[in-house]
């Protein structure tokens, strides 16, 4: 690392460029969130869900997920700032956040985005104010990912001009839904809407749940979901109704009217692309679920970075005191290349985020492509963040030995809280397919659920060679990429344009081979599209992970040429490196495979990797301070015991100091 970088580094210059543009709301938060808002160990679930209620109504508009409402209706027309809130939320305690973003996020997100002028007029203030607590009631016992096949009804009856919305059966209830357990009063519900004897897809309905006094509305039946792993604060619940009857109007008909007469009509009249269009405006969600993982991440690197720094165990022959935690290269092994990986997806996010706000920020028409695109980056983003935070947070755990299993200092609340993420707004297996999809064709449309790829003469006539669309700084990374010689072991594995290179080439060969391999399958099972995609499903999945792995890597490269502080500028082409690298290291197999990679060229990789370890060391620290997490909200025993520990060290270095004078 250049000299400029070595132990200098500005750390306001850091919190600067890792605060992004919306760094007044995350200061914001950071300034007005106190220790009111902090979780509480050990309280029992009824306690935490009345605790989370009543902080949800003191928390200021201008600082929750609400500000991305119109201004008209008391929100701030904010739509990245109300992503950016909920990422600072996750920092402060979990349950909040999710309960927040499902009350603004989610219930009144649906309202805003798929209802009408005289649905916001009516709901929208009442919403934003929390006068009224809402449900989103998308997810069924029997169909949780496949959501065009949800069983719920809602069926229109012309002669009293209301809906019929209907359970008929146990598979088809209601499950998992945040706010219905206590606090809902009403629900967003998504059933199949049939009218005039015909289906017309999945659409969303505003419906009472609970009367003034907070009874269950007649035909609506409640249960709650259970004592859960973590996010104790939220009330899951379950949904259930018996020809329930709802007005017309409370149908959200952005997308989907329905006339006095019975007749339907949209906007759009493809059923299935109606149905992704209508996702698609409630991207919000998987961005925040994404954003929360990361947050919580980095609390939970924070803790074991600077519980590393004074934590000591054994001795060594040369030495008389023993060595900190953060100078073995296994504790580095472990710490380091999850904070590079932390930082790349920080800077994907940040770029994530800034597009939504830049397609869904605006009062014009939506680009369908862009917003295609923000939908297939969001499901794997979301993927990405919540995966690495399970194994991270737990890596934190681990690294912190007994002590980060007490709950005081709370890695174990932030593994119970992020656990359910992976399988929230989308199973991330799921999600990885959708991103393939995204890849593979362009035609999305065609498809329905995800139990096929369509016709199978679709599927091998229309597959098309990838385009690799560049997330940010594209004509640096161009330029970067084709300045690398022909023979790779003509240049370093530190050169940036050789490592954009790899992840590119890792992504291209495996989407070639995948349409290569349903080509075939569509030759021989024409009549079977289901075990068409099933034979490659692997393969599938290794394609999306490969495009997650450039997007994020090409992010971080942006940020990095965005940044002008030359010494956090190198600091953050250091840690680049080793979240390139790393990734590269956990693949050897397949670039050793497919003779990307000589066996020598592959212990190389290996080799730079330990030694950008040792180069990082000395800034861990400051990496994990860049986060700028307040100190409160950390809530952790040990880094309040850190003072006490850092004078017993000196007094111990002290008293080793007079023995080996005494013995000289």
């Amino acid at each position: 690392m250049p000299d400029h970088a070595s132990g200098r580094i500005d750390l306001a210059r850091l919190q600067e460029v890792l605060d992004g543009p919306w760094a007044k709301v995350r200061n914001a938060h950071r300034e007005h969130l106190d220790e009111r808002f902090l979780p509480v160990y050990g309280e029992t679930g009824d306690q935490a869900r009345e605790r989370i209620s009543r902080l949800l109504h003191e928390l200021p508009v201008e600082l929750g997920t609400a500000s991305a409402f119109p201004s008209e209706y008391g929100g701030g027309s904010d739509v990245g700032g109300s992503i950016v809130a909920s990422e600072m939320l996750a920092q402060v305690d979990l349950s909040l956040m999710v309960k927040a973003g499902v009350q603004w996020g989610l219930f009144g997100g649906a309202v805003g985005a798929l209802g009408t002028r005289r649905h916001h007029d009516a709901y929208l203030r009442d919403i934003i104010s929390g006068k009224i607590f809402g449900c989103f009631a998308m997810t069924e016992t029997g169909h949780g990912s496949d959501v065009q096949r949800l069983r719920t009804t809602c069926t229109y009856d012309p002669q009293t001009q209301t809906f019929d919305l209907h359970t008929p059966h146990e598979a088809a209830r209601k499950d998992y839904i945040g706010n219905a357990a206590r606090d809902g009063r009403m629900a967003v519900v998504f059933a199949q809407l049939i009218t005039n004897g015909r289906r017309h897809g999945v659409h969303a309905f505003l419906v009472p749940i609970r009367d003034a006094q907070g009874n269950p509305m007649p035909g609506v039946s409640i249960g709650d979901a259970g004592h859960k792993a973590g996010l104790l604060g939220v009330d899951n619940g379950r949904l259930s109704f018996a020809h329930v009857r709802v007005p017309r109007d409370m149908l959200l008909d952005r997308y989907g009217q329905v006339a006095a007469d019975g007749t339907y009509s949209s906007p759009i009249e493809n059923d299935s692309r109606r149905f992704f269009t209508m996702l698609g405006t409630l991207v919000r969600g998987r961005v925040s679920v994404g954003g929360a993982a990361a947050a919580a991440t980095k609390s939970a690197l924070t803790i074991a970075v600077r519980y590393g720094d004074i934590r000591r165990q054994f001795d060594t022959p040369d030495a008389d005191r023993e060595v900190l935690l953060n100078d073995y290269l296994a504790h580095q092994r472990k710490l380091l290349p999850a904070l590079a990986t932390t930082y790349a997806l920080h800077f994907a996010q940040a770029e994530l985020v800034a597009a939504l706000s830049e397609v869904q920020g605006g009062d014009g028409p939506v680009d369908e492509h862009r917003q295609r695109e923000l939908e297939s980056r969001a499901a794997g983003l979301k993927a990405a963040q919540t995966w690495h935070a399970t194994r991270t947070i737990q890596m934190c755990r681990e690294a912190c030995g007994g002590a980060g299993y007490l709950a005081e200092n709370r890695l174990p609340s932030l593994k119970a809280d992020t656990d359910v993420f992976t399988t929230f707004e989308g199973d991330n297996t799921v999600l990885l397919q959708l991103v393939a999809k995204g890849l593979l064709t362009g035609y999305r449309d065609e498809f329905g659920s995800l139990d096929g790829w369509g016709r199978a003469s679709f599927v091998a006539d229309q597959v098309r060679d990838m385009v690799l669309e560049r997330t940010a700084a594209r004509s640096l990374i161009e330029r970067l990429v084709g300045a690398v010689p022909g023979r790779d072991d003509e240049v370093a594995v530190t050169d940036r344009g050789w490592q954009l290179k790899a992840f590119e080439d890792r992504e291209r060969h495996l989407l070639d081979g995948a349409v290569r391999r349903l080509r075939n399958g569509a030759a021989t099972k024409k009549d079977r599209p289901f075990d068409i995609f099933n034979d490659v499903q692997d393969h599938v999945l290794a394609v999306a992970a490969a495009h997650i792995d450039r997007v994020t890597l090409e992010a971080f490269v942006a940020a990095i040429e965005d940044t002008t502080d030359p010494a956090v500028r190198a600091l953050l082409a250091r840690v680049c490196d080793l979240y390139a690298l790393s990734v590269v290291e956990a693949n050897k197999g397949w670039f050793l495979e497919h003779g990307r990679l000589t066996p020598a060229r592959s212990k190389a990789v290996t080799g730079v990797v330990n030694g950008l370890l040792k180069e990082l060391r000395p800034h861990m620290r400051t990496l994990v301070d860049g986060f700028a997490i307040p100190e409160a909200w950390l809530h952790c025993a040990i880094l309040r015991e850190e003072p006490l520990r850092q004078e017993s060290m000196a007094a111990q270095d002290a008293a080793d100091e007079q023995q080996a004078a005494t013995r000289r």
